[in-house]
């Protein structure tokens, strides 16, 4: 098992990063909230969880230890994947996922692209307890946001939506909806996280 990967931030992506170790480039899946936190970083520490297929290796990785816990719940549940979780976690922001389980809302979590109601009301169900007894949530870091061109910011948003599952038609259509409603001062890691919202 990979606990945890220390190097150099070869690339960057609302999605993904890879990390440079003594030469060797590892890809690892990652969330928004993740992203927002080492976007600006050349030396990266992601605690890492390695997820094994018959046909592939995944790493995924995270800024926070809470949100590497937090992970392993969701997965831990059935119906939820480590793509759906990581999904949930670039949606929501480890604060607002914890509110809405603690809450017993459902429909926030339900919002998140590929949850059913069924899967949202099992996550209520089995993590209101845990997070009650183990306290797994830090407070989020405050998301920066940091200005881009219009087309940079609408292409970049698209191409980390289309990843991420969505249409291209869907994931053009909901990113004119936030920027119309924000304009184009919003942060790539807000605009990801509302169009991820408003499908």
């Amino acid at each position: 098992m990979i606990a945890y990967l220390r190097g150099k931030l070869a690339y960057k992506d609302p999605t993904y990063v890879i990390v440079d170790i003594q030469g060797i480039g590892y890809m690892v899946k990652i969330s928004l909230a993740t992203y927002s936190a080492i976007k600006d970083e050349e030396l990266v520490m992601l605690h890492t969880f390695l997820h094994v297929k018959e046909d592939a290796h995944t790493l995924y990785g995270f800024h926070l230890e809470s949100e590497k816990k937090l992970f392993l719940e969701l997965i831990s549940i059935s119906g939820v994947g480590p793509n759906t979780a990581v999904m949930i976690l670039s949606s929501l922001d480890a604060k607002e996922l914890e509110q809405a389980i603690l809450q017993g809302d459902h429909l926030t979590i339900q919002r998140v692209k590929g949850i059913g109601a069924k899967t949202a009301q099992r996550i209520v169900l089995e993590l209101k307890d845990k997070l009650k007894k183990d306290g797994l949530v830090e407070p989020g870091l405050p998301a920066q946001g940091f200005m881009q061109q219009s087309t940079k910011l609408k292409t970049e948003a698209l191409q980390a939506l289309m990843k991420l599952g969505f249409p291209r038609a869907i994931a053009e259509k909901n990113i004119a909806t936030v920027l119309k409603k924000n304009g184009p001062e919003i942060s790539l890691e807000d605009l990801i996280k509302a169009s991820l919202k408003s499908s």
